[in-house]
Protein backbone atom coordinates (compact mmCIF):
# COMPACT_ATOMS: atom_id res chain seq x y z
CA UNK A 1 0.00 0.00 0.00
CA UNK A 2 1.09 3.31 -0.71
CA UNK A 3 2.24 6.34 1.95
CA UNK A 4 -1.12 7.37 3.94
CA UNK A 5 -1.16 10.46 5.98
CA UNK A 6 -2.06 9.97 9.72
CA UNK A 7 -3.10 12.56 12.69
CA UNK A 8 -3.08 11.54 16.37
CA UNK A 9 -5.01 13.81 18.36
CA UNK A 10 -3.62 14.33 21.28
CA UNK A 11 -4.93 15.93 25.00
CA UNK A 12 -3.19 19.10 25.29
CA UNK A 13 0.05 19.20 26.46
CA UNK A 14 1.37 16.05 25.53
CA UNK A 15 0.97 16.58 21.46
CA UNK A 16 5.29 16.58 21.95
CA UNK A 17 6.24 13.42 24.00
CA UNK A 18 3.29 11.47 21.10
CA UNK A 19 5.48 12.79 18.17
CA UNK A 20 8.95 11.58 20.66
CA UNK A 21 6.97 8.17 20.70
CA UNK A 22 6.37 8.20 17.03
CA UNK A 23 9.61 8.97 16.36
CA UNK A 24 11.23 6.17 18.45
CA UNK A 25 8.53 3.97 16.56
CA UNK A 26 10.47 5.05 13.58
CA UNK A 27 7.38 6.33 12.06
CA UNK A 28 8.26 8.97 8.86
CA UNK A 29 7.70 12.86 8.48
CA UNK A 30 6.38 13.27 12.06
CA UNK A 31 5.23 16.50 12.83
CA UNK A 32 3.67 18.59 16.18
CA UNK A 33 0.63 20.67 16.04
CA UNK A 34 -1.46 21.71 18.18
CA UNK A 35 -3.37 19.57 19.87
CA UNK A 36 -2.49 17.14 17.21
CA UNK A 37 0.63 14.98 15.62
CA UNK A 38 0.77 13.93 11.88
CA UNK A 39 2.88 11.00 10.84
CA UNK A 40 3.07 8.85 7.26
CA UNK A 41 2.97 5.80 7.08
CA UNK A 42 1.25 2.08 5.68
CA UNK A 43 -0.88 -0.13 7.27
CA UNK A 44 1.87 -1.77 9.09
CA UNK A 45 2.69 1.91 10.86
CA UNK A 46 -1.07 1.95 11.54
CA UNK A 47 -1.54 -0.99 13.38
CA UNK A 48 1.40 -0.72 15.09
CA UNK A 49 0.64 3.38 16.57
CA UNK A 50 -2.36 1.44 17.63
CA UNK A 51 -0.40 -0.91 19.42
CA UNK A 52 1.99 0.94 20.92
CA UNK A 53 1.39 4.49 21.42
CA UNK A 54 0.73 5.78 25.10
CA UNK A 55 -0.22 9.51 24.84
CA UNK A 56 -2.26 9.64 22.01
CA UNK A 57 -5.57 9.68 22.08
CA UNK A 58 -6.37 7.84 18.69
CA UNK A 59 -5.20 7.00 15.03
CA UNK A 60 -6.90 8.64 12.61
CA UNK A 61 -6.52 8.30 8.77
CA UNK A 62 -6.45 11.13 6.64
CA UNK A 63 -8.73 11.04 3.90
CA UNK A 64 -8.81 14.51 2.82
CA UNK A 65 -8.03 18.16 3.92
CA UNK A 66 -8.90 21.46 1.82
CA UNK A 67 -10.63 25.10 2.40
CA UNK A 68 -14.61 25.62 2.64
CA UNK A 69 -16.06 28.58 3.59
CA UNK A 70 -19.67 27.19 2.30
CA UNK A 71 -21.34 24.50 2.22
CA UNK A 72 -20.91 23.89 -1.56
CA UNK A 73 -17.13 23.87 -0.82
CA UNK A 74 -17.64 21.37 1.62
CA UNK A 75 -19.68 19.15 -0.38
CA UNK A 76 -17.17 19.33 -3.65
CA UNK A 77 -13.74 18.53 -0.99
CA UNK A 78 -15.28 15.44 0.27
CA UNK A 79 -17.02 14.11 -3.05
CA UNK A 80 -13.29 14.69 -4.80
CA UNK A 81 -11.98 12.31 -1.90
CA UNK A 82 -10.92 8.47 -2.99
CA UNK A 83 -13.59 7.34 -0.08
CA UNK A 84 -14.16 3.83 -2.32
CA UNK A 85 -10.21 3.30 -1.34
CA UNK A 86 -10.85 2.23 2.26
CA UNK A 87 -14.94 2.07 2.26
CA UNK A 88 -16.56 -0.99 0.59
CA UNK A 89 -19.88 -0.85 -1.36
CA UNK A 90 -21.90 -2.81 2.19
CA UNK A 91 -19.34 -0.28 4.67
CA UNK A 92 -21.70 1.72 7.21
CA UNK A 93 -19.94 5.26 7.42
CA UNK A 94 -21.63 7.50 10.16
CA UNK A 95 -20.30 11.22 10.27
CA UNK A 96 -19.18 12.86 13.19
CA UNK A 97 -16.75 15.71 14.14
CA UNK A 98 -16.62 19.37 15.07
CA UNK A 99 -16.21 23.09 13.73
CA UNK A 100 -14.31 26.05 15.79
CA UNK A 101 -13.76 29.72 14.05
CA UNK A 102 -14.89 29.23 10.58
CA UNK A 103 -17.79 30.28 8.48
CA UNK A 104 -19.13 27.20 8.77
CA UNK A 105 -20.35 26.35 12.44
CA UNK A 106 -23.23 24.17 12.59
CA UNK A 107 -22.19 20.48 13.57
CA UNK A 108 -25.39 19.01 12.28
CA UNK A 109 -25.71 20.67 9.15
CA UNK A 110 -21.62 20.11 8.27
CA UNK A 111 -22.80 16.10 8.88
CA UNK A 112 -25.28 16.23 6.60
CA UNK A 113 -23.33 17.11 3.82
CA UNK A 114 -20.44 15.26 4.28
CA UNK A 115 -22.75 12.52 4.16
CA UNK A 116 -24.44 13.56 1.27
CA UNK A 117 -21.36 14.23 -0.14
CA UNK A 118 -19.85 10.93 0.63
CA UNK A 119 -23.13 8.54 -0.09
CA UNK A 120 -23.02 10.42 -3.89
CA UNK A 121 -19.19 9.34 -4.30
CA UNK A 122 -19.56 5.95 -3.32
CA UNK A 123 -23.08 5.38 -4.98
CA UNK A 124 -21.27 6.53 -8.16
CA UNK A 125 -18.07 4.38 -7.75
CA UNK A 126 -20.26 1.12 -6.86
CA UNK A 127 -22.92 1.73 -9.25
CA UNK A 128 -25.37 1.52 -6.64
CA UNK A 129 -28.28 4.18 -6.17
CA UNK A 130 -28.68 2.80 -2.57
CA UNK A 131 -25.63 1.97 -0.19
CA UNK A 132 -26.79 -0.67 2.55
CA UNK A 133 -24.61 0.36 5.04
CA UNK A 134 -25.20 -3.23 6.57
CA UNK A 135 -21.15 -4.24 6.81
CA UNK A 136 -18.24 -3.13 8.68
CA UNK A 137 -18.66 0.34 10.50
CA UNK A 138 -16.19 3.03 8.69
CA UNK A 139 -16.32 5.82 11.54
CA UNK A 140 -16.06 9.31 9.45
CA UNK A 141 -14.55 12.29 11.00
CA UNK A 142 -14.06 15.85 10.62
CA UNK A 143 -12.85 19.06 11.95
CA UNK A 144 -13.10 22.44 10.69
CA UNK A 145 -10.71 24.59 12.21
CA UNK A 146 -10.06 28.46 10.24
CA UNK A 147 -12.34 27.18 7.41
CA UNK A 148 -9.41 24.19 6.55
CA UNK A 149 -11.35 21.06 6.73
CA UNK A 150 -9.72 17.69 7.63
CA UNK A 151 -11.64 14.45 6.96
CA UNK A 152 -10.29 11.36 8.53
CA UNK A 153 -11.14 7.58 8.84
CA UNK A 154 -11.08 6.93 12.48
CA UNK A 155 -8.71 3.50 12.74
CA UNK A 156 -8.81 2.87 16.36
CA UNK A 157 -12.42 2.90 17.31
CA UNK A 158 -12.59 3.76 21.29
CA UNK A 159 -9.83 6.09 22.16
CA UNK A 160 -6.50 5.05 22.72
CA UNK A 161 -6.84 6.00 26.69
CA UNK A 162 -9.12 2.43 26.80
CA UNK A 163 -6.38 0.37 27.34
CA UNK A 164 -8.84 -2.47 28.98
CA UNK A 165 -7.68 -2.49 32.02
CA UNK A 166 -10.57 0.03 33.45
CA UNK A 167 -13.81 -1.03 33.01
CA UNK A 168 -14.83 1.02 36.30
CA UNK A 169 -12.83 3.42 38.44
CA UNK A 170 -13.03 5.82 41.25
CA UNK A 171 -14.97 9.21 41.10
CA UNK A 172 -12.33 11.55 39.65
CA UNK A 173 -10.07 8.90 37.47
CA UNK A 174 -7.02 9.94 35.61
CA UNK A 175 -7.40 9.30 31.58
CA UNK A 176 -4.40 7.27 30.94
CA UNK A 177 -2.86 8.98 28.54
CA UNK A 178 -2.12 11.53 30.84
CA UNK A 179 -0.76 9.38 33.54
CA UNK A 180 1.29 7.86 30.51
CA UNK A 181 2.98 11.26 29.50
CA UNK A 182 2.98 12.46 33.63
CA UNK A 183 4.99 9.50 34.11
CA UNK A 184 7.34 9.68 30.68
CA UNK A 185 8.09 13.35 31.67
CA UNK A 186 9.90 11.87 35.41
CA UNK A 187 11.92 9.72 32.83
CA UNK A 188 11.29 6.74 34.62
CA UNK A 189 13.04 3.58 33.16
CA UNK A 190 12.19 0.90 35.68
CA UNK A 191 14.77 1.29 37.71
CA UNK A 192 13.95 4.28 40.87
CA UNK A 193 11.05 3.28 43.60
CA UNK A 194 7.83 4.59 42.14
CA UNK A 195 4.88 5.86 44.51
CA UNK A 196 1.38 7.06 44.29
CA UNK A 197 0.00 8.16 47.63
CA UNK A 198 -3.65 8.86 45.84
CA UNK A 199 -3.70 5.34 43.39
CA UNK A 200 -7.60 5.94 43.43
CA UNK A 201 -8.28 3.09 40.57
CA UNK A 202 -4.33 2.55 40.16
CA UNK A 203 -4.04 4.32 36.71
CA UNK A 204 -0.73 5.69 37.55
CA UNK A 205 1.23 2.93 39.27
CA UNK A 206 -0.17 0.48 36.34
CA UNK A 207 0.89 2.97 33.77
CA UNK A 208 4.42 2.68 35.26
CA UNK A 209 4.97 -0.87 35.50
CA UNK A 210 3.55 -1.09 31.79
CA UNK A 211 6.47 1.18 31.14
CA UNK A 212 8.96 -0.34 32.73
CA UNK A 213 8.05 -3.47 31.32
CA UNK A 214 7.69 -1.82 27.85
CA UNK A 215 4.33 -3.63 27.71
CA UNK A 216 2.73 -1.82 24.76
CA UNK A 217 -0.22 -0.34 25.72
CA UNK A 218 -3.03 -1.49 23.27
CA UNK A 219 -1.78 -5.24 23.72
CA UNK A 220 -4.97 -6.65 24.74
CA UNK A 221 -7.89 -4.48 22.73
CA UNK A 222 -9.35 -4.91 19.66
CA UNK A 223 -9.06 -1.83 16.92
CA UNK A 224 -12.00 -0.71 14.48
CA UNK A 225 -9.43 -0.96 11.54
CA UNK A 226 -9.16 -4.65 12.57
CA UNK A 227 -12.40 -4.86 10.41
CA UNK A 228 -11.57 -3.59 7.20
CA UNK A 229 -11.00 -5.42 4.66
CA UNK A 230 -7.47 -3.47 3.45
CA UNK A 231 -5.57 -4.81 6.25
CA UNK A 232 -5.10 -8.38 6.54
CA UNK A 233 -4.92 -10.48 10.21
CA UNK A 234 -1.35 -11.30 9.61
CA UNK A 235 -0.40 -7.20 10.12
CA UNK A 236 -2.24 -6.50 13.31
CA UNK A 237 -0.63 -10.45 14.57
CA UNK A 238 3.02 -9.29 13.57
CA UNK A 239 2.50 -5.77 15.24
CA UNK A 240 1.58 -7.49 18.31
CA UNK A 241 4.51 -9.93 18.82
CA UNK A 242 7.32 -7.47 17.43
CA UNK A 243 5.72 -5.58 20.25
CA UNK A 244 5.77 -8.98 22.77
CA UNK A 245 9.16 -9.11 21.74
CA UNK A 246 10.15 -6.09 22.79
CA UNK A 247 9.39 -6.68 27.05
CA UNK A 248 11.23 -6.29 29.48
CA UNK A 249 11.56 -8.86 32.58
CA UNK A 250 12.95 -7.14 35.83
CA UNK A 251 12.00 -6.60 39.45
CA UNK A 252 10.28 -3.48 39.58
CA UNK A 253 9.44 -0.98 43.17
CA UNK A 254 6.04 0.37 42.47
CA UNK A 255 3.80 1.51 45.59
CA UNK A 256 0.25 2.30 44.81
CA UNK A 257 -1.38 3.63 48.32
CA UNK A 258 -5.11 5.27 49.33
CA UNK A 259 -6.73 5.77 52.55
CA UNK A 260 -9.87 4.13 50.64
CA UNK A 261 -9.84 0.36 50.87
CA UNK A 262 -12.24 0.16 48.12
CA UNK A 263 -9.64 1.95 45.98
CA UNK A 264 -6.99 -0.44 46.70
CA UNK A 265 -9.42 -2.80 46.09
CA UNK A 266 -10.18 -1.59 42.88
CA UNK A 267 -6.99 -0.69 42.34
CA UNK A 268 -5.61 -4.44 42.62
CA UNK A 269 -8.17 -5.31 40.37
CA UNK A 270 -7.10 -3.23 37.40
CA UNK A 271 -3.79 -4.11 37.94
CA UNK A 272 -4.52 -8.06 37.37
CA UNK A 273 -6.36 -7.44 34.41
CA UNK A 274 -3.20 -4.93 32.90
CA UNK A 275 -1.08 -8.26 33.43
CA UNK A 276 1.09 -6.58 36.09
CA UNK A 277 -0.35 -7.01 39.37
CA UNK A 278 3.38 -8.98 40.16
CA UNK A 279 5.17 -5.65 39.58
CA UNK A 280 3.37 -3.26 41.98
CA UNK A 281 1.71 -3.31 45.88
CA UNK A 282 -1.47 -1.86 46.60
CA UNK A 283 -1.85 -0.94 50.13
CA UNK A 284 -4.09 1.39 52.72
CA UNK A 285 -2.92 4.35 53.85
CA UNK A 286 -2.93 7.94 54.50
CA UNK A 287 -0.30 10.15 52.23
CA UNK A 288 0.05 12.79 54.88
CA UNK A 289 1.52 10.14 57.62
CA UNK A 290 2.36 6.92 55.77
CA UNK A 291 6.41 6.24 56.34
CA UNK A 292 8.03 6.77 53.11
CA UNK A 293 8.71 3.12 51.39
CA UNK A 294 12.75 3.65 50.45
CA UNK A 295 15.33 6.10 50.93
CA UNK A 296 14.89 7.86 47.39
CA UNK A 297 12.55 7.61 44.53
CA UNK A 298 9.67 9.02 42.62
CA UNK A 299 7.04 10.63 43.94
CA UNK A 300 4.07 10.92 41.50
CA UNK A 301 0.04 11.44 42.62
CA UNK A 302 -3.13 13.39 41.35
CA UNK A 303 -4.65 14.21 44.88
CA UNK A 304 -8.12 15.60 45.09
CA UNK A 305 -8.87 18.96 43.47
CA UNK A 306 -11.80 19.62 45.37
CA UNK A 307 -13.78 21.87 42.82
CA UNK A 308 -16.58 22.49 45.33
CA UNK A 309 -16.14 25.87 47.52
CA UNK A 310 -15.82 23.54 50.45
CA UNK A 311 -13.98 20.77 48.98
CA UNK A 312 -11.67 23.10 47.87
CA UNK A 313 -10.83 24.35 51.59
CA UNK A 314 -10.45 20.82 52.63
CA UNK A 315 -7.99 20.34 49.53
CA UNK A 316 -5.85 23.30 50.39
CA UNK A 317 -5.80 21.54 53.75
CA UNK A 318 -4.61 18.20 52.81
CA UNK A 319 -1.70 20.07 50.54
CA UNK A 320 -0.04 21.61 53.15
CA UNK A 321 -0.57 18.95 55.42
CA UNK A 322 1.26 17.04 52.26
CA UNK A 323 4.12 19.21 51.94
CA UNK A 324 4.73 19.34 55.56
CA UNK A 325 5.01 15.46 55.74
CA UNK A 326 7.49 15.63 52.54
CA UNK A 327 9.33 17.96 54.14
CA UNK A 328 12.64 16.44 54.59
CA UNK A 329 11.68 13.49 51.86
CA UNK A 330 15.00 15.12 49.96
CA UNK A 331 16.15 12.53 47.72
CA UNK A 332 12.15 11.84 46.51
CA UNK A 333 11.83 13.78 43.06
CA UNK A 334 7.76 14.58 43.59
CA UNK A 335 5.89 15.12 40.94
CA UNK A 336 1.62 16.26 41.37
CA UNK A 337 -1.00 17.39 39.04
CA UNK A 338 -4.01 19.73 40.66
CA UNK A 339 -6.27 22.92 39.34
CA UNK A 340 -5.14 24.17 42.45
CA UNK A 341 -3.54 27.77 41.24
CA UNK A 342 -2.27 28.40 45.20
CA UNK A 343 -0.69 24.83 45.29
CA UNK A 344 2.66 26.07 45.91
CA UNK A 345 1.99 28.45 48.68
CA UNK A 346 -0.15 25.53 50.33
CA UNK A 347 2.01 23.04 49.59
CA UNK A 348 5.32 25.18 51.29
CA UNK A 349 7.75 25.46 48.01
CA UNK A 350 8.03 26.49 44.83
CA UNK A 351 8.25 23.66 41.21
CA UNK A 352 11.58 23.38 39.41
CA UNK A 353 9.06 23.06 36.73
CA UNK A 354 5.33 23.57 35.87
CA UNK A 355 4.07 22.27 32.48
CA UNK A 356 -0.10 22.97 31.82
CA UNK A 357 -2.62 19.91 30.88
CA UNK A 358 -6.43 19.26 31.37
CA UNK A 359 -7.42 16.21 33.47
CA UNK A 360 -10.80 16.07 31.62
CA UNK A 361 -12.34 19.19 31.25
CA UNK A 362 -10.20 20.83 34.09
CA UNK A 363 -7.73 22.58 33.88
CA UNK A 364 -4.58 21.41 35.95
CA UNK A 365 -0.72 22.45 36.27
CA UNK A 366 1.84 20.03 36.48
CA UNK A 367 4.25 20.72 39.61
CA UNK A 368 7.39 18.68 39.16
CA UNK A 369 10.06 19.25 41.87
CA UNK A 370 13.14 18.21 40.94
CA UNK A 371 16.45 19.16 42.32
CA UNK A 372 16.03 17.36 45.38
CA UNK A 373 15.55 20.01 47.72
CA UNK A 374 13.09 22.06 49.63
CA UNK A 375 12.70 25.48 49.00
CA UNK A 376 10.83 27.83 50.79
CA UNK A 377 8.44 30.70 48.91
Amino acid sequence: MEQLQFAVPCLFGLEGLAGDELRRMNMENVRVEDRRVLFTGDETALAKANICLRTGERVMLVLAQFQAKSFEELFQGVYRANLEDFIPKDGEFPVKGHCLNSQLMSVPDCQAIIKKAASKRLGERYGLNWLPETGVKFQLHFTILNDQVTLCLDTSGPGLHKRGYRAVGNDAPLHETLAAGMIQLTRYRGREFVWDPFCGSGTIPIEAALIAKNRAPGLNRHFAAESYPWISKEVWDQARQEAKDKEFKGDYRILGSDNDPQCVSLSMANARKAGVADCITFRDGDATKLSLPAQEGILICNPPYGERMMEQHTAQRLYGALGRHLKFANNWKKYIITSEPEFEHYFGCRADKKRKFYNGRIKCDYYMFTDNSRRKK
